[in-house]
């Protein structure tokens, strides 16, 4: 099976996976025992004002329907309006998202980083003191509840050496890091101008092309030429397009939601400080815990992977210990430690909830514990099929890059 059909096999497979995914999810909020527009009014509204719930929500209706509607607003991006304020919910999730990436991206690089380094370094002193000391550490983190942790943490680093933040994202007396905002013009362009100019550059990107085809020796098929003319008409056409739009937009405004990057792109040193503070004790509460997983998973493979002909063989090349180690040994044992970094790094996006619960961090996780609260039925079921489908995506992209990194999974 070469790469092109395994790529195409797994998002095959992966299409009905998430159907599943979302059929379940639905099936299971509308069978569990309550009527939710009952349980949010909590008996104190009337029956008037209950029934006008439901049919905003599409309650009243059969639940073929409902499921209908339902992909049908999926498909679309929407995942509905919240019970509290009406507002969509796809809204609320996203501009929450930033905040549960920026932490699951930290986190992660914690835990590779500690966890790699103990389990190499565990590897390195197989049966020793310190063998034994980083097993132990390992099984200690991984088994050290995250909310206490977390307490442990602000107690020691916010409340008693006020070196950090306690809680929260960003400071309340600065404004929000704004991104990068670029002028890009003060009036529209004209767009022949603009045509004229991209003519000539059309027609010396198709000339390159040809130049560096006949240099490779390649005989031109038709549906080869075609293909590269199409490609190069698509492009210029683009081109020439972005190159008379954003001028006429006059400003384009970049914002990722991401602090440290937003504030990077502000150029503000004292917002990207202050980001990174708010940041690290979320980060190494959750990047330490789960780090434990790494730290076991490395130790055991590089200790098959020591033990090979090759390690033997560049050893007896005369090649430094830090180069065996890391260049060859830790290179051909890194595999299996990818797939458990994407699986890891998917259970954070789907929100690290008691970790954002304990330092009161604005994300996903927090996020469905408040509507829990709240009751909010319909924004409790579209967090979760949220959560689904970005599982379900970075399991895809893992198996992808597995697949290509290691030629054996495709064969």
């Amino acid at each position: 099976m070469g790469l092109r059909t395994y790529i195409i096999t797994r998002i095959l497979l992966t299409l009905p996976m998430i159907m599943l995914l979302l059929s379940i999810v639905f099936l299971i909020i509308r069978v569990m025992p309550g009527d939710p527009v009952l349980l949010h009014f909590e008996k104190k509204a009337s029956e008037e004002a209950m029934a006008e719930m439901r049919r905003i929500l599409g309650l009243d209706k059969p639940l073929y329907i409902q499921y209908f509607e339902y992909l049908v607003g999926l498909l679309r991006g929407d995942l509905g309006k919240s019970m509290q304020d009406f507002s969509p919910i796809s809204d609320q999730i996203f501009s929450a998202f930033p905040a549960t990436l920026e932490l699951a991206i930290s986190s992660t690089l914690v835990a590779v980083i500690v966890g790699v380094l103990l389990g190499v370094k565990a590897s390195q002193s197989y049966n020793s003191l310190w063998d034994h000391s980083i097993r132990t550490l390992g099984i200690a983190v991984y088994a050290t509840p995250i909310f206490f942790l977390g307490m442990v943490l602000q107690l020691v680093f916010a409340i008693n050496l006020r070196m950090l933040p306690a809680n929260g994202r960003f400071p309340p007396f600065l404004l929000e890091p704004n991104g990068l905002t670029l002028q890009l013009g003060i009036q529209t362009p004209d767009l022949v101008p603009i045509v004229l100019w991209f003519v000539p550059i059309g027609f010396a990107s198709l000339a390159i092309c040809i130049t560096v085809l006949k240099r490779k020796r390649l005989r031109f098929w038709p549906n080869g030429l075609i293909a590269v003319l199409s490609t190069l008409l698509v492009g210029w056409v683009i081109c020439m397009y972005l190159a008379w739009y954003f001028p006429s937009a006059r400003t384009l405004h970049i914002k990722t939601g991401l602090y440290t990057v937003d504030s990077l792109m502000e150029g503000s040193p004292l917002k990207f400080v202050e980001s990174i503070r708010y940041l690290f004790l979320p980060s190494i509460t959750l990047g330490l815990v789960l780090s434990g997983v790494f730290t076991r998973l490395t130790r055991s493979n590089m200790l098959e992977t020591l033990r090979l002909d090759f390690v033997t063989a560049a050893r007896a090349r005369g090649l430094k210990e830090g180069a065996v180690i890391y260049g060859y040994a830790l290179r051909n044992a890194f595999l299996p430690i990818l797939t458990m970094m994407g699986l890891q790094f998917a259970t954070l996006l789907g929100g690290a909830i008691l970790t954002e619960t304990t330092f009161s961090w604005p994300g996903l996780g927090r996020y469905l514990v408040d509507r829990i609260n709240f009751r909010d039925y319909t924004a409790i079921q579209g967090a979760v099929v949220y959560f689904a489908v970005i599982v379900a995506a970075v399991n895809l992209i893992i198996d992808l890059l597995y697949a290509f990194l290691d030629p054996r999974i495709r064969l």
